[in-house]
């Protein structure tokens, strides 16, 4: 079966085309080129389900993304489906220690989406931002006091908890 032919199919829900699009990814039958050429030509339903896809993925393989990968996900953070930016930001997340070379605009996109009105795109960004923080990379002279002012702002408990421990776990 196609990826074309798994999304016309109407009998598999969703989430199990996440899973399923993972498993290729995850068992190497599925390119993340082919995924990603996919997905840049889809409608925004069946790309969030990409890159979904591409986040379970990497949360379990993170080295099976490479450069194309993330610089795809660090495009998509900017696009306008709330449930493309936080896969989005997740990928970034599970797979920025590969990249370190490659932050700056995925910071970039992902400090816009720390004032997202939606709670898990501010999650997700605070999630990736937490991950690249930890790296202790020279992004840190800036991060470091942005998320912390960020931190001080953010209203939702479980968001400020995790620049918190990234903070901390940063200056340790």
């Amino acid at each position: 079966m196609t990826i074309e032919e798994l999304f016309k199919d109407k009998a598999t829900k969703a989430k199990e085309k996440t899973e399923i699009i993972s498993q290729w990814i995850l068992d190497t039958s599925l390119p993340t080129d082919e995924l990603i050429a996919f997905a840049e030509k889809s409608k925004d339903p069946v790309k969030g389900t990409c890159v979904e896809a591409m986040e379970y993925a990497t949360k379990q393989k993170p080295e099976l993304a490479d450069e194309a990968v993330f610089t795809f996900v660090t495009q998509t953070l900017i696009e306008k489906a709330p449930r493309i930016k936080w896969e989005s930001a997740k990928v970034i997340g599970n797979t920025a220690h590969l990249f370190p070379e490659k932050l700056e605009d995925a910071i970039t996109h992902l400090m816009t989406n720390t004032e997202h009105e939606g709670t898990v795109v501010r999650w997700s960004a605070a999630f990736a931002l937490g991950e690249i923080l930890k790296l202790k990379t020279p992004h840190n002279t800036t991060l470091l006091p942005a998320l912390e002012s960020i931190s001080e702002k953010e209203e939702k408990n479980s968001i400020r908890k995790i620049y918190l421990d990234a903070i901390k776990k940063t200056k340790k």
